[in-house]
């Protein structure tokens, strides 16, 4: 980099007037990126340069706040309009006017932008409405793309393993374990092993091996988990060998199971932002096991409890004692580490539930695991020192 470049880069940074210092002349191009900057990281008077620095906002104009979405996809890659868009949204509160159908036009699609349509979903009206769903479902496909093979490819396999046999045909021999297995039997003289017992991997029927339940807090701040736990249901329900069902839950439970056929449906089937009632929703969800020791519940949930914590204690112990597999998300998403209640995840780490934030990367591995009821927790932790 030049020394051109850097003093560019940092008036760009600075946003001139008394706070710039470097002295550096923008060209037509950069006083259009920094006029942008300014308009959502500034203060003062719209589009100009204060003593003060950097100054502007976008106001209320649907109209400027079009021509503003459109500057920074002009002058910026996707992956810094869709930063530049949540915090437009958060810091200028630009919700109302995406509900707007030309605002929806203008905007770069991601997951947080389909959280905070979600959000606005008992507001929006019907004009907005189709324009929210054409924004959802273009996200929607993009995510499925991301984790489908993936978790079909992990999900599938684990249950294979799953339901391994002591005396396979020849096509069924999992060789690999097989000869670890029997490792002890290895015959010098012959330079071999003789395994005195095969290991392989049985043919599963159409029949259900496991029933899997997801129940997802959809509290305001869990609206990208939501987004992401509708996508991994949907791919779940198309795996003939799982009986997936979907739970979403503030105060209020909801079973959006029968709408898992389209991801889009379900998300919108969903009302971000009520409280939180995790009792509550973990009473439906044991309605739900019909054989307890083939069922995994996973609960996405920061654990802010509104309704009773130790009720909902106690029914979770009483869901592991009878043999269910519980697992608890604290968020499901790329966003980093999420707030939580503390105090609960320490009561559930005490029933020896895992609890943790998980990305959608490692979420067909968590699930493959817990399938073939292997060390979630171990998993969990070698997850998180390669991430480190």
């Amino acid at each position: 980099m030049t020394d051109d470049d850097r003093m560019r880069r940092w008036r760009l940074v600075l946003g001139g007037g008394d706070a710039d210092g470097t002295g550096e002349q923008l060209s037509p191009g950069d006083a259009g990126m920094d006029q942008a900057l300014a308009a959502l990281y500034g203060s003062g008077d719209a589009g100009g340069e204060t003593s003060g620095g950097r100054g502007g906002d976008l106001g209320a104009s649907a109209p400027r706040v079009a021509r503003w979405l459109g500057d920074i996809r002009r002058y910026f890659p996707s992956t810094v309009v869709q930063v530049m868009q949540s915090d437009a949204i958060e810091r200028l509160g630009l919700q109302r006017l995406l509900l707007e159908p030309e605002m929806l036009d203008a905007v770069e699609p991601d997951v947080h932008l389909v959280g905070t349509l979600l959000a606005l979903g008992r507001v929006m009206p019907e004009a907005s409405r189709r324009s929210a769903r054409a924004v959802v479902r273009k996200v929607v496909e993009d995510l499925q793309q991301r984790v489908t093979q993936r978790t079909r490819a992990a999900v599938n396999g684990a249950l294979n393993r799953a339901v391994r046999i002591s005396r396979p045909r020849h096509n069924d021999i999992d060789w690999g374990r097989t000869i670890r297995l029997n490792l002890k039997h290895y015959q010098p003289a012959l330079r071999t092993v003789v395994p005195e017992r095969l290991v392989g991997y049985g043919r599963r029927s159409n029949a259900v091996h496991r029933e899997v339940v997801l129940c997802v807090d959809q509290s305001g701040s869990m609206a990208t988990s939501v987004v992401y736990a509708g996508i991994f249901a949907s791919v779940l329900a198309s795996l003939k060998s799982l009986r997936t069902s979907l739970v979403v839950f503030d105060t209020a439970v909801v079973d959006l199971t029968e709408k898992l056929g389209d991801p889009v449906e379900v998300l919108f089937g969903t009302q971000l932002g009520g409280g939180t009632d995790i009792n509550r929703a973990i009473a439906y969800c044991q309605s739900l096991v019909t054989k307890p020791r083939d069922t995994i519940l996973v609960l996405i949930s920061d654990l802010y409890e509104g309704g009773s914590a130790e009720q909902m204690l106690r029914r979770v112990a009483s869901l592991v004692a009878g043999g269910v597999q519980v697992i608890v998300l604290l968020s499901l998403n790329d966003d980093g580490a999420p707030d939580y209640d503390r105090e609960h995840a320490a009561s559930l780490a005490a029933l020896g539930i895992p609890a943790f934030a998980c990305t959608p990367d490692a979420f067909p591995e968590i699930m493959a695991a817990a399938i073939e009821r292997r060390d979630v927790k171990g998993l969990i932790e070698r997850l998180a020192a390669e991430r480190a």
